[in-house]
């Protein structure tokens, strides 16, 4: 958050500089109210565009593995742009890389689900999934996935045909 601090300001002072310039060149022509108001027009443009270019910067530099369940676009009153094209500031995903199969019955997978936040720490949650019997369980409060397929410490919920979590976790390759 600091970083996006800094760079919006030197943006707004880079384009504040160009206004400087920019009268300076028209002998003083313009008026002195441009370079505040290209102060705050660079910020502000520097700020929106750094808003809608966060989740694509973020999911390009994810790993081929990290599959993405859920990318909902938030619409904010304060930023009134948002009304006519929402921005995308959270999403949540499965990491692949860590994949592990049950010994005895492959169906049964542990994966962390990747909860990714704009302004906030990622968040990782270990799951358990039974393709077979179209369940999910969250091994987050202690709860372990054995490696016989055995859950301890917590219970299956059962999902939907169309769950995307579940989905992404027991598709094969």
């Amino acid at each position: 958050m600091v970083m996006d601090l800094l760079a919006t300001l030197a943006a707004g002072a880079g384009l504040a500089g160009i206004a400087l310039l920019l009268r300076l060149l028209s002998r003083r022509r313009l008026p002195k109210w441009i370079v505040p108001i290209a102060a705050g027009a660079g910020m502000l443009f520097f700020s929106i565009w750094n808003e809608y270019t966060w989740y694509p910067r973020v999911a390009a530099a994810l790993p081929a593995e990290v599959v993405m369940i859920s990318t909902p676009e938030d619409r904010v009153g304060l930023r009134p742009w948002t009304m006519l094209f929402p921005v995308t500031t959270r999403f949540m995903a499965l990491d692949r890389t860590g994949l592990l199969r049950s010994e005895s019955d492959p169906g049964i997978r542990r994966a962390d689900v990747v909860v990714v936040q704009r302004w906030h720490n990622t968040q990782r949650v270990p799951m358990a999934f039974d393709c077979g019997g179209r369940r999910t369980a969250n091994l987050e409060t202690g709860s372990e996935l054995r490696p016989d397929g055995t859950l301890t410490g917590t219970g299956w919920s059962p999902v939907g045909e169309e769950d995307e979590l579940l989905k992404a976790a027991c598709r094969e390759g």
